[in-house]
């Protein structure tokens, strides 16, 4: 009877250690699985978030460009990979058509008129205005009629007399 009993509290212990093994191996799966959706859906926060932040990163990007676009007179919305005035020129001035003679004669002219503005107005204490000029408003010097139309020229000139005057009053 010793046996008997011996034997059956053996056999309870083992089927006891065997189903606590079993259900702590069936919660370990269970946990881990958990870990893992949990896991998953982590990295999918992630990634969402990495894509909105990178978004964003574009959005002003392209802010950026129409800002920059604008500013330098080019409406066509981005500076044509660096070129600021189109067809290759790379002087920072639009190009709203027009000979090319009579485009680098406005810019030139326009541009040292306008630094001789500037450069005076410095040296006299006078505040920062190049509008006031009447070489701006007037915008003809070194005009021909074989240039062609007066109104293309003159958007060229004060386009540089601009520049020049902002660097003739700096100092430059």
């Amino acid at each position: 009877m010793q046996a008997n009993s011996w034997k059956n509290r053996l056999g309870s212990a083992i089927l006891g250690i065997t189903l606590l093994l079993g259900v702590g191996f069936a919660a370990s799966s269970t946990a881990q699985a958990q870990y893992q959706d949990r896991y998953e859906r982590q990295r999918q926060r992630e990634y969402e978030r990495e894509q909105r932040r990178r978004q964003r990163e574009y959005q002003r990007e392209q802010l950026r460009r129409q800002r920059e676009a604008a500013r330098y007179g080019n409406y066509g919305g981005y500076n044509n990979g660096g070129y600021y005035g189109g067809y290759g020129n790379n002087d920072g001035y639009s190009n709203y058509g027009g000979s090319y003679e009579a485009r680098q004669t406005a810019l030139n002219a326009g541009y040292n008129e306008g630094r001789k503005a500037g450069a005076e107005d410095r040296s006299r204490g006078r505040g920062y205005n190049y509008a006031g000029h009447g070489e701006y408003r007037d915008a003809s010097k070194d005009y021909n009629s074989r240039y062609g139309n007066r109104a293309l020229y003159q958007q060229y000139f004060r386009q540089a007399f601009a520049n020049g005057y902002a660097d003739g009053y700096r100092g430059y």
